[in-house]
């Protein structure tokens, strides 16, 4: 009986680390391509097979053991989407070491509290990458074992290395959070945990091995190993970004036949923007089937205006750097589910959802959204941060709210810390966001809460205006939304017309604690 491509990543699937899976994918298709990096020049273009991701890994890995790492050698990283990226990050999970990838645009705040707290003991840097210095900034916060990993990795005879490691379980990864309002959380994994996160993400979307997708975020992203391990479990390649920019990217895309792209929900407005510039019929990337992603809501009125214009399907996930994949989006869920909820959890993935005093709520309530599952992060670095981020019960509480419908889809409707408290009544800054993202005038918007003396706080509409139109008012803007059946308490009381909102140079998430800190009156 022949054995179809599910069945055979399934099996995969069970692989107890990462390094096994790369010698299990290598050896069922050592020829078939993995990894092709985009380069300006189609002639620069570069690709790496299963097979050769696995022997260049292991030659790297001995190269690394010559030079004093060990297995649990802690090794920090902050390098850019390219081959010798993952080819380093391979290699460490060979030697078995723990790695800590850091997001390349970090500087010195992030970088230099990531080193401290992992205690890293080696530190890879592209050198002068995008016009900065990389190695300047090693030295001036005095990091340890600093080499280079750009275009040349170390190299030696793998016959110097010990077996690989043989279980999964063990903390080797540690990812940083963002940190966008206060120091970063070192975010501690194992190879099993990954593996798990990737497994969803490759189960939800069931890709072929004619498929081509795509890299266009950082590979210091926890997406880096989460698609990865999809493309080890499926067998087809990922064209590899370095530096993305629309319209400059779209060649590398027609190039190579991409036919699943995205990144996060940003990516899906850059996508639609270019095609919209486009005579009608003309699709931007001929090839493209799927878009996918997640790391931040997605506006129903998006879903519908992709699918409408750029003719492929979208499928919306939710995950975070402590759960690579929560849930995701199936292809052939309705266009409903699809468009108004986050897709449902794989096998293994257990989602409460919680009220005030901990207590579970019925499907349809909304409330916090706590999770439990292989997938899950092990804790912190700051073991302190462990008692306020699980419960009794081993939950992680995420802070995000939402609820369960019937079918077990799940709805985001916010953050804790995004619900505006206006004279005492809890207002939900998505719901309003998600409204916004259909008026014709508005491209972009991010509603947020400003302290107001009488109101506790009034609610603020932040807009990147649609180019070509007219520049909304406020009145305009609140009629829009009165016609649209918004409640009157939750209208804002204030908008703002922005060039361009804030946002991280990750998943291009929108910065609220900026929007607050700028338009909050002194």
């Amino acid at each position: 009986m022949r054995t179809t491509r599910h069945e055979t990543a399934r099996e995969l699937a069970a692989s107890r680390t990462l390094w096994e899976l790369v010698e299990r994918r290598a050896a069922r298709t050592p020829d078939r391509p993995v990894l092709i990096q985009a380069a300006a020049d189609p002639a620069d273009d570069r690709t790496l097979t299963f097979g050769a991701l696995r022997e260049r890994a292991e030659r790297v890995a001995a190269g690394l053991y010559g030079m004093g790492v060990r297995p649990g050698t802690v090794v920090a990283w902050q390098l850019p989407t390219r081959l010798e990226t993952a080819l380093l990050s391979c290699a460490l999970a060979r030697v078995g070491a723990v790695q800590s990838p850091v997001i390349p645009f970090y500087r010195d705040r992030e970088v230099g509290f990531a080193l401290r707290e992992s205690k890293a003991e080696f530190f890879a840097t592209p050198g002068v990458w995008r016009g900065f210095d990389h190695r300047e900034m090693a030295r001036r916060l005095g990091a340890r074992g600093v080499f280079e990993a750009y275009d040349a990795l170390p190299d030696a005879d793998p016959a110097v290395l010990p077996p690989p490691p043989a279980e999964g379980t063990s903390v080797r990864w540690i990812y940083w959070t963002s940190g966008t309002t206060s120091d970063p959380k070192g975010v501690r994994h194992t190879d099993r945990s990954l593996l798990a996160g990737g497994s969803c993400l490759a189960h939800a979307l069931r890709p072929t091995e004619s498929d081509v997708g795509s890299m266009a975020f950082p590979y210091a992203h926890i997406a880096g190993p989460d698609y990865t391990i999809m493309l080890l479990l499926y067998g087809f390649p990922a064209v590899l970004f370095e530096h993305f920019t629309l319209p400059d990217a779209l060649d590398g895309y027609r190039r190579h036949g991409v036919t699943v792209a995205g990144g996060s929900t940003a990516f899906y407005s850059l996508f639609l923007a270019e095609q919209r510039k486009l005579p009608p019929g003309e699709r931007l990337i001929p090839t493209l089937r799927l878009l996918a992603g997640g790391g931040a809501p997605k506006p129903p009125e998006l879903y519908h205006a992709v699918v409408r214009e750029m003719d492929c399907r979208l499928t919306h996930g939710y995950g975070m750097t402590e759960v690579p994949m929560i849930t995701m989006g199936d292809p052939d869920d309705t266009a409903e589910h699809l468009a108004k909820t986050e897709g449902r959890p794989p096998d293994g993935m257990e989602i409460r959802v919680t009220g005030p005093a901990g207590e579970l709520l019925p499907p349809g309530t909304d409330g916090e959204i706590r999770l439990r599952g292989e997938a899950v992060c092990r804790g912190y670095v700051d073991p302190a941060q462990d008692a306020a981020a699980f419960d009794t019960d081993g939950f992680l509480l995420t802070g995000d709210l939402g609820h369960l419908t019937a079918s077990g889809h799940l709805v985001l409707t916010g953050r804790a810390k995004d619900i505006i408290i206006r004279k005492g009544e809890n207002i939900s800054a998505k719901e309003i966001e998600d409204l916004l993202h259909r008026h014709p005038a508005i491209a972009e918007a991010a509603v947020v809460g400003l302290p107001d003396p009488e109101r506790g706080e009034r609610v603020c509409a932040v807009v990147e205006r649609r180019p070509g139109a007219a520049e909304p008012t406020l009145e305009e803007v609140t009629s829009y939304l009165r016609g649209e059946g918004l409640s009157p308490h939750k209208l804002p009381e204030q908008l703002e017309v922005v060039e361009a909102l804030p946002r991280n140079e990750t998943l291009r998430k929108v910065l609220k604690y900026r929007l607050r800190e700028r338009f909050t009156p002194s």
